[in-house]
């Protein structure tokens, strides 16, 4: 029988003990995501390489084994403010806190996790009527808003091999997913550098027009083959280091020009920061509190000249753990 594409199904939920299934599958941990890409065996190989008398392969014998998974996931909270998004267990699982539910206004704030407190995944990827079953799984996420657009996550996650069975797709409710609206002058506006970040908001600094804002989250996420027992993994998939990165095109005065080249000659490291949305409950701030800009280069939009300028995102603290903020008001 012919299977489909548009019947796969995606499942997510945060483990209580690394690489075991949670179980108690409800249709709500279904990911309204799309451009799924699985790639359900990844090996390691040591070739044979025995001597014999003849051309040819003497074979190979798989080591170890794990699973991959990408997907895109719409950047637009759930609808109400103050609600933690239905995506917040993915942002876990890329080593963020989980979504910290504050008033005056109310809003979510998410914030990165220290490396010692990762979470893992059990994730379940059905592909119209076959299981992938990914356990343990970590990951990492960029974060697009371009302009004519709707903005998105994607994310990329590594997970312990859990087997692939025939197993029939389950039920699933999205109603936790609301739709974005797409990045536009009227729904995203300016960004803002040299802005600070407080109670939900964004003051001070200077805005700019711009091509939008794309960051990557960087984490090095490793599967980890060491040997182990029953009761104490070997085999892990671990974050071991995060380089957070992203790029932003501006449209420039040519005074603002030679003061921005100045600012990349001289190391400077800035605030950006851009809210997308218009009301309460469909709103996304980014605060990125310490990017520095690099080399840019020259583009143009419709003959309209802009500079991309690629960023290093960097702590703005001596603990760390603040490269970038999401906050969902």
């Amino acid at each position: 029988m012919t299977r489909y594409v548009m019947n796969d199904v995606v499942q997510v939920q945060k483990e209580v003990t690394y690489g075991t299934d949670p179980g108690t599958w409800l249709s709500t941990h279904a990911v309204l995501c799309g451009n799924v890409q699985c790639k359900p065996i990844n090996t390691n190989r040591t070739s044979r390489n025995n001597l014999r008398p003849y051309f040819g392969s003497s074979g190979s014998i798989i080591t170890s084994v794990w699973k991959t998974i990408s997907f895109e996931v719409e950047f637009q909270n759930g609808g109400a403010a103050g609600t933690v998004a239905a995506w917040d267990a993915l942002l876990q699982g890329c080593n963020f806190a989980a979504g910290s539910t504050l008033t005056t206004p109310s809003r979510v704030e998410h914030a990165l996790n220290a490396a010692a407190s990762q979470s893992s995944l059990t994730i379940r990827y059905f592909d119209d009527g076959v299981l992938h079953l990914l356990l343990g799984a970590k990951g990492t996420f960029d974060v697009s808003q371009v302009p004519g657009e709707v903005p998105k996550f994607t994310f990329t996650f590594t997970g312990l091999d859990g087997d692939d069975t025939a197993t029939a797709n389950p039920s699933t409710d999205y109603t936790g997913y609301k739709a974005p609206l797409a990045v536009t002058d009227t729904n995203t506006g300016a960004v803002t550098l040299g802005c600070t970040y407080a109670t939900g908001a964004l003051s001070g600094g200077t805005e700019y027009v711009s091509g939008g804002l794309n960051f990557s989250l960087g984490n090095d996420v490793k599967f980890v083959d060491l040997l182990g027992t029953s009761t104490l993994a070997g085999q892990k998939v671990e974050i071991t280091g995060r380089n957070a990165t992203g790029n932003l095109m501006l449209e420039l005065t040519a005074a603002n020009v030679a003061t921005f080249m100045d600012s990349v000659r001289s190391n400077t490291v800035q605030s950006i920061g851009v809210v997308h949305g218009l009301t309460a409950g469909f709103k996304m701030l980014t605060f990125l509190p310490a990017a520095q800009m690099l080399e840019p280069s020259l583009d143009s939009k419709d003959g309209r000249r802009l500079y991309t300028f690629p960023l290093d995102l960097q702590t703005s603290s001596t603990s760390g753990l603040d490269e970038i903020k999401l906050v969902a008001l």
